[in-house]
């Protein structure tokens, strides 16, 4: 399938997004039903949602688009309301029309290869695009909720790792134990050590071995290889990477603060 430039833009702008009360709704629904009605009210009553989350996902969709795709109606014999734009009809067309052919390509795949949706899931995971230097796909091994945080600790293949995030954001993340996730860390964040035996506040102690070192003009870049095959990326300063003798083969430790880390789930 060959996709229009202006297919490729336009079906880009709108996020997959989800929300709490364990249903994840369908943001294309609402815009299909704001521009049916001319209401927000009666789009959101239709599926069974409040006006106020209906209100935050218009004004996150709005906010993440290039150019409005809702606008409110003021005046008028009506009272006003709210429609799409212009340019938001045509992104919900276009998003349909890809939907479609996006299903009937899956179908066509999944007749012709047995694991087919094996390679699919896996090819997903190359998708996200983030600034943050490490990024662990794993899966949720527990979560432990207090009275406004949580501690969500992954399995991320051999090594876990604890992070802390709010209770709002496990549910609307949908996280769960055995649910899988990704944990992002950026690699400023990342603390290098080659000591072993001594107390931190860090939550994360990944061990490993350094596999490569790149010294830049005050900064440099520490690459961990971690036992179970996974790789720790650190932006520790020139000083740091002499003084720690830091050099391919030396055993060190990457140390991170569970606050530092982020979850992300493919929408």
């Amino acid at each position: 399938m060959v996709l229009s430039v202006a297919e490729k833009t336009e079906t880009s702008v709108i996020p997959k997004l989800k929300f709490s009360r364990g249903r994840r709704w369908d943001h294309l629904e609402l815009l299909e039903r704001i521009d049916a009605t001319g209401s927000i009210s009666a789009a959101s009553n239709a599926m069974g949602m409040s006006y106020k989350t209906a209100w935050e996902a218009v004004e996150a969709i709005n906010n993440l688009s290039e150019h409005p795709l809702v606008e409110r109606k003021t005046g008028g014999q009506k009272g006003g309301g709210t429609t799409l734009t212009v340019y938001g009809r045509r992104v919900v067309g276009a998003y349909r029309r890809l939907e479609q052919e996006r299903e009937q390509v899956l179908k066509t795949l999944g007749r012709i290869m047995d694991d087919f949706d094996e390679y699919y899931h896996m090819i997903r995971r190359f998708d996200m695009k983030t600034s943050a230097r490490n990024q662990f796909l794993g899966k949720v091994k527990s979560i432990k909720l207090g009275q406004i945080n949580a501690e969500v600790v992954m399995d991320i293949g051999g090594d876990t790792l604890a992070a802390v995030i709010t209770n709002e954001s496990v549910e609307h993340l949908g996280l769960k134990v055995g649910s899988e996730a990704y944990a992002m860390v950026k690699a400023p964040w990342v603390i290098v050590t080659t000591s072993d035996g001594f107390r931190t506040s860090a939550r994360n102690e990944l061990h490993g071995t350094v596999v490569r070192c790149n010294e830049g003009a005050i900064n440099g870049e520490v690459i961990i290889e971690l036992a179970g095959g996974k790789s720790v990326a650190a932006i520790v300063t020139n000083d740091s990477i002499k003084s720690l003798g830091l050099k391919e083969g030396v055993k060190a430790c990457a140390l991170i603060k569970a606050s530092h880390v982020i979850l992300a789930v493919n929408a």
